[in-house]
């Protein structure tokens, strides 16, 4: 299948619920400058731009370990600061742009991968040793993220210029 919008059954629910969630993401830093999406408007790092780019190299990462386990989804070196930050000279159109481009990525994926396909997890603190996931659980896992980012980034929009864009 090559067409995204030819999925049925689970692939669909999968990438309509992905896809939602993206664009609560995307709806929240709607209408921003630049430099409103770098404002830090909480003691955190956070910015909105920082959080697409976050979330873009989030998605892009899992669906490297989608598709080749661990080691693709570990052959980047991860800035754990600078994700969540615009770095100078980067715009918030040029991060969006970006996260649409991983997202298209991911929605073909989404039609052609083996939802139960596994890959043992990197080793972390954070992941269960020995554990492995499949294609499903991954894209369950960016649909928690992206959702949860979208979250924080209706509390970072409201203390930007408050608007509101989730309640």
């Amino acid at each position: 299948m090559t067409s995204t919008e030819q999925l049925t059954g689970e692939r669909a629910d999968l990438l309509q619920t992905l896809r939602r969630h993206r664009g609560f993401l995307l709806q929240t830093v709607d209408g921003l400058t630049d430099e409103q999406a770098a404002t830090r408007s909480t003691v955190s790092e956070l910015c909105l731009g920082g959080l697409i780019k976050h979330v873009a190299g989030t998605e892009q990462r899992w669906m490297l370990f989608a598709v080749g386990g661990a080691e693709a989804m570990q052959r980047d070196e991860i800035d754990w600061v600078g994700q969540f930050r615009m770095a100078p000279g980067e715009t918030l159109a040029g991060l969006v742009e970006r996260f649409q481009e991983v997202a298209a990525h991911t929605d073909e994926l989404i039609g052609t991968l083996d939802l139960d396909a596994a890959h043992p997890l990197p080793v972390a603190p954070w992941f269960e040793p020995g554990a492995s996931w499949t294609v499903r659980r991954v894209l369950l896992h960016l649909i928690a993220e992206t959702s949860q980012h979208a979250g924080h980034a209706d509390i970072l929009r409201e203390a930007v210029d408050g608007a509101k864009t989730m309640g």
